[in-house]
């Protein structure tokens, strides 16, 4: 073929920026999660309303594109007030190995926040103590040796926070 017909690359168009990788666990939500995913898009909404740049608006479609698809696949899920075992929604406390006692709250994966003591139920702290009752043992490998962690307590809030 002639490189006369081949149309070469000015620069001029933005590069497509990859998609946002989606976790293949299911989107387990809490109400407050699905409160903050619902903000994101409306947030990202009114960001695109006002945008000029090219780069910028192609990185908030894109944005735009992961938190949409976010709620279309959040799944409302609510921590059985009955049921004493911890569960996604829970917040439990439990004491490690070196005896520090921690607070956590198992969210879903877009509400996580660490710091906060708000874990993902996808993670393997939060995957050891699904199912465990207050007073409770439960042993997970980190970095291939075994933890225990005792659960102290646990309470089913009904919209975790």
């Amino acid at each position: 073929m002639s490189r006369a017909f081949v149309k070469e690359d000015d620069g001029s168009r933005p590069e497509a920026l990859p998609e946002i990788p989606v976790s293949s666990a299911p989107n387990l939500v809490t109400p407050r999660g699905l409160r903050l995913i619902a903000a994101r898009i409306a947030e990202i909404e009114a960001a695109l309303a006002g945008q000029d740049d090219e780069t910028a608006t192609a990185r908030l479609r894109r944005d735009l594109r992961y938190w949409q698809l976010r709620h279309a696949t959040a799944r409302l899920t609510a921590p059985d007030p009955t049921d004493p075992a911890v569960q996604f929604g829970s917040r439990v406390t439990y004491r490690n190995g070196d005896g520090e006692t921690r607070s956590v709250v198992l969210v879903g994966e877009d509400e996580a926040d660490p710091v906060a003591g708000r874990i993902p139920y996808p993670a393997p702290v939060a995957r050891a103590l699904l199912g465990a009752v207050a007073g409770q043992s439960v042993t997970l490998t980190l970095r291939g040796a075994p933890v225990e962690l005792e659960v102290l307590a646990v309470e089913t809030p009904s919209d975790p926070d």
